[in-house]
């Protein structure tokens, strides 16, 4: 039976195997962020001294709670969706889905393992970059609109933040792209083969604390949620939508979330390599590169984002501005140069 399956999937056309994939990794992906959106409550719950969700079903008596996120997802696709009357009914229509949209096309490029990705292009890096820039577009076009001062302010607040950090972003992932000598991001992870001591995490440390900084920024996390500040704007450029339109941008910020942090992982963390290659080599159980490494740190950096969302207090405006242009840019700009110094010098990972 095995050997009918493989036979029959290796005389399938190229590109039936890659709508599969496609299709495999857009399930993942929305099975995804609704579990996420149920670890983030229950992670903040602990932090707050509760217990998050505990009531809607659970395995065993084990994991109570853990049918919320799809008792939410129920609740939303029951609701109407209100246009106002006032609106742009076209545009407010189409905003949800151009900020959906990128999150889930950018996985086509991702390396989910050595012999797994959708689409093994060299030019994946600028790929990535171009289509986490596209997802603002939507914010801006629902706060536009929606013909509503609330939801204009965030979205405008929205696009200069996006703005300040996509270039900080850019600049750290140019340090990426210098070390690794491509811009395939298959090539990138095997660039960092050898063990912790080659990650570029170790030798482009700032430019690792930029990009995390920055991820957080773009997927408007607390705490920069300041285009969806509820204390000041009610609830930013979503404050009038509702039903299966809220829910979709809700599906983009935790896509988006997943995204960022499978990007880090890949640039600065070696991506599916094991911590332990360099220890035990690559033929030990612990040492095998595979899709659980990756995922492993894709975990700790999306559970960051949670823990960020229950420390720190939100930014001021100008605070977010300040630490975009003023401190992560030049901070980047320095440390391209230091790079470029060390390649030059074959130090570290570079030495012949």
């Amino acid at each position: 039976m095995t050997d009918f399956i493989l036979n029959t999937w290796a005389v399938l056309p190229s590109y039936v195997r890659s709508t599969f994939w496609i299709l495999v990794v857009t399930v993942a992906v929305i099975l995804s962020v609704a579990f996420t959106t149920l670890w983030e409550r229950k992670v903040i719950g602990w932090m707050q001294l509760r217990k998050g969700p505990n009531r809607v079903g659970s395995i065993l008596g084990l994991v109570p709670g853990i049918f919320q996120p799809f008792a939410d997802v129920i609740k939303l696709l029951l609701k109407e969706v209100v246009i106002p009357s006032a609106s742009n009914k076209w545009l407010f229509r189409i905003a949800p889905a151009i900020t959906l949209i990128p999150a889930f096309a950018a996985w086509a490029v991702m390396p989910l393992d050595p012999n797994l990705v959708i689409a093994d292009i060299d030019a994946g890096l600028l790929y990535v970059l171009s289509l986490t820039s596209v997802g603002v577009y939507g914010v801006i076009l629902a706060g536009w609109a929606a013909n509503s001062k609330y939801a204009f302010l965030g979205a405008m607040r929205s696009a200069a933040q996006v703005v300040a950090y996509e270039i900080a972003m850019g600049f750290a992932l140019v340090g990426v792209v210098m070390a690794a000598g491509t811009l395939n991001l298959g090539d990138i992870v095997r660039a960092q083969a050898g063990g912790v001591s080659n990650w570029f995490l170790i030798w482009l440390f700032p430019l690792f604390v930029v990009y995390l900084i920055s991820g957080v920024a773009e997927t408007n996390r607390a705490p920069f949620d300041v285009a969806e500040g509820e204390s000041e704007i009610v609830a930013g450029f979503h404050v009038e939508y509702s039903g299966i339109a809220f829910a979709l941008f809700l599906l983009a910020e935790y896509a988006n979330m997943i995204l960022i942090s499978a990007l880090t992982a890949v640039f600065f963390l070696g991506g599916w390599l094991s911590p332990f290659e360099g220890l035990l080599g690559a033929s030990h159980p612990l040492g095998e590169p595979g899709f659980h490494w990756l995922f492993a740190k894709l975990f700790f950096f999306l559970t960051c984002f949670m823990w960020y969302r229950a420390t720190f207090p939100r930014y001021r405006y100008d605070q977010i501005m300040r630490l975009g242009w003023k401190v992560l840019i030049p901070v980047t700009l320095v440390w391209i140069v230091v790079l470029g110094v060390m390649v030059h010098l074959q130090v570290g990972p570079w030495a012949e």
